[in-house]
């Protein structure tokens, strides 16, 4: 939170630039770089989604995967977010490529990024995944293509990758094997509220409970047959960096209440953005739900996809693929920006006579020492 305060301030340094022409001077401040910071990191999303887009594959189907926890899990993932997230993630990861080989026989792979919150700031434990619909068969010999669904004289047949309720129940039960072998060997802190479950009775109890609350897992299609999975890329970049809430979500604060627009589920289906107000102190809080563990990585690569395997399996797949309708990608589908429009920066130009912008001084930015305990430190970081 102090180096957030701190971001794009004098007292980090930072470069000045002037107008040869009309001598106007402004002043660019150095960032904090905290990936939980709003202002940051798009250099950092850019790069990903350029990784991320070098493992699409012209003539595949992709799909994206979503698996939710129930709400009951969340005191417990707070207490212990670096060891739940990451079982989250492998028992998502588990659950898909069991499916997937043994209803499609095909080798599983998927880009996956953690999400933590919901519209309201409220803890809210979720990964998305990017998974190919098509892609090599087991041994790896020949070309297994994405499945369609019967179609019907309302509907034409549709892609599809694996039936939605096997792999919600995989993915419950793969999770509370993992849940209950961290229990049993002691490396879940069961404190506070929860400190009544540090009973075995009470912890079978919490634990059986659990699968009479829904285990979401949704399998979204693509919308249309020339939707391009490069849109789906750009929206978990969006969860890449930044922290739970843009800027542009935020209404006011005023009289220590911040007021933000939130999306909200209308009867039937629809949704619309509702105003929601929280005291500042309550706004700080459910912001700091999310921050993540020192060094957690919330977007991982599983199965052909991983750093150890991706090479060997984008050739196998090129090599088994039938030969896809070429596509141009340097033209964009209509309605989407480039992927470059994430880390390009146009020349700095003067606002009033457009002229080039020189630099013309430069300073380094302090360290976090000099920032925390310096002249410059926040008032409250005393406390």
């Amino acid at each position: 939170m102090a180096r957030i305060g701190f971001c794009r301030t004098a007292p980090m340094g930072g470069r000045t630039y002037a107008c040869q022409q009309c001598q106007t001077k402004i002043s660019l401040y150095n960032s904090c770089a905290d990936r939980h910071c709003p202002q940051c990191s798009g250099a950092r999303r850019g790069n990903w989604l350029d990784n991320a887009a070098e493992l699409l594959l012209p003539g595949v189907t992709y799909f994206q995967v979503v698996f939710t926890l129930p709400a009951k899990l969340s005191s417990l993932m707070l207490g212990n977010r670096r060891e739940l997230y990451r079982t989250l993630m492998h028992a998502a990861w588990e659950a898909l490529k069991e499916c997937i080989e043994s209803e499609l026989g095909m080798q599983a792979s998927a880009m996956m990024v953690l999400h933590t919150w919901n519209q309201r700031l409220e803890h809210h434990a979720h990964v998305h995944l990017l998974v190919p619909g098509s892609g090599p068969s087991l041994d790896g010999q020949r070309w297994i293509e994405c499945k369609l669904t019967k179609a019907t004289g309302r509907s034409p047949a549709k892609p599809t990758l694996v039936d939605n309720k096997k792999l919600s129940a995989e993915f419950s039960k793969r999770f509370l094997r993992k849940l209950k072998l961290l229990h049993r060997r002691g490396k879940l802190a069961i404190e506070g509220d929860l400190a009544t479950l540090q009973s075995p009775l009470a912890w079978a109890k919490f634990t059986d409970s659990l699968l009479e609350h829904d285990w979401c897992v949704f399998i979204e299609r693509p919308p249309t047959a020339q939707s391009s999975p490069e849109h789906v890329l750009k929206y978990l970049a969006r969860y890449m960096t930044g922290g739970p809430i843009s800027d542009r979500r935020l209404v006011s604060c005023e009289e220590d209440v911040v007021t933000f627009m939130a999306r909200e589920k209308k009867q039937g289906g629809s949704k619309r953005q509702v105003p929601v107000k929280l005291s500042g102190v309550e706004f700080v809080r459910c912001w700091s739900l999310h921050i993540l563990p020192k060094g957690f990585t919330k977007s991982r690569c599983f199965g052909g996809y991983s750093s150890a395997r991706r090479t060997a399996f984008i050739t196998q797949c090129k090599q088994l693929q039938p030969a896809a309708e070429a596509v141009d990608a340097d033209e964009p589908s209509a309605g989407e920006a480039p992927l470059e429009d994430l880390k390009t920066s146009p020349e700095r130009c003067c606002a009033k006579c457009q002229q080039p912008l020189q630099l013309i001084a430069q300073t380094r930015r302090p360290s976090w020492r000099d920032l925390f305990y310096g002249p410059d430190h926040h008032p409250w970081f005393e406390s």
